[in-house]
């Protein structure tokens, strides 16, 4: 699959094939691939928690999931928690931050490394749903997750069971300025 194929075929997908495991191989591909995204002064803050037992899943979902978001992941066989490690990127060896962003870099490096793992699951055919509403502090709890990590998103991962329409899009001359 080319770049361009993969970048418009991905989705959000909010069902998955419950009889459909992800291997821990395919997961750690998309590890992998995070990695490779480029991050503030090569610090490379992001941090994968990844649930894939039956027992953690349920605890996951249940416990630090809203209703909603547990539903959208019902049968997804993985959760992947990202995290990043605070006062790192962005910062200097003193902990004084570089610029006025500070931490908001660490969030910014986990971006890029989260896009280079969804686009790495939909070129090993699976598919990803990034969920923002979470308990961060419960995650903390459940996957002994260290204060010193800031918790971001919980990306489930599984094989689509619905094909879900691309979201219109805005044009190009509403998003950008040539200069």
């Amino acid at each position: 699959m080319t770049f361009d194929e993969v970048a418009k075929e991905r989705r959000s997908v909010r069902a998955y094939k419950a009889d459909e495991k992800v291997s821990k191989e395919m997961v750690e591909e998309l590890i992998k691939a995070a990695q490779l995204a480029p991050t503030w002064k090569n610090s490379q803050t992001g941090r994968y928690y990844v649930v894939m037992s039956e027992e953690k899943l349920t605890k996951v979902k249940q416990e630090c999931l809203p209703e909603f978001n547990r539903n959208n992941c019902a049968d997804a066989p993985v959760l992947i928690v990202t995290t990043f490690v605070k006062n790192r990127a962005g910062f200097n060896r003193e902990g004084v931050a570089d610029n006025e962003l500070g931490n908001m870099w660490g969030a910014y490096d986990l971006g890029l490394q989260n896009e280079n793992l969804l686009l790495k699951a939909k070129d090993l055919g699976l598919d990803t749903l990034v969920m923002g509403i979470r308990d961060g502090e419960k995650l903390r709890e459940v996957l002994n997750i260290p204060a010193e990590q800031e918790v971001v998103a919980v990306i489930s991962v599984g094989y689509r069971n619905q094909n879900p329409d691309m979201p219109k899009r805005k044009a190009l001359e509403d998003i950008s300025v040539f200069c």
